[in-house]
């Protein structure tokens, strides 16, 4: 029996701006049955599955939904304290322990009509689908 693909799920509930993959998280899990969506907070211990991650999350500046698959393309500030301990850096330390081959991040714009990003996502997975 083939396992489910995992994709995880990141925003915060209370912030407009960041809650919309947490909003149509219902709607993929009902249009996408054979795959598990996990609702997850980024600062936690995310443990990729052989050897990979996918992710859809807010992404600041982004106008159009957007697969970002390099993490060269992501930025990281430099870490003062625990508060600035964010998805990027989480990715690159576990890609440089071995832990983390591959990922895929489907990022959403800040500013989409929630119609608009979950057509835009159905349509990524469905060309995606093995």
């Amino acid at each position: 029996m083939k396992k489910k693909k995992t994709i995880h799920i990141f925003g915060n509930p209370l912030l407009d701006f960041d809650n919309l993959p947490l909003k149509i998280a219902p709607k993929l899990r009902k249009t996408f049955p054979e795959i598990n969506f996990v609702s997850a907070d980024p600062s936690e211990n995310l443990e990729p599955i052989d050897g990979e991650l996918i992710i859809i999350d807010t992404v600041e500046g982004a106008k159009k939904v957007v697969v970002i698959d390099d993490l060269e393309k992501i930025q990281t500030e430099k870490i003062f304290s625990l508060h600035d301990f964010d998805l990027g850096f989480n990715l690159k330390l576990l890609q440089k322990i071995g832990k983390l081959k591959k990922v895929k991040i489907i990022g959403i714009p800040t500013k989409i009509e929630e119609k608009k990003v979950l057509r835009q996502i159905v349509e990524i997975l469905k060309s995606q689908k093995n």
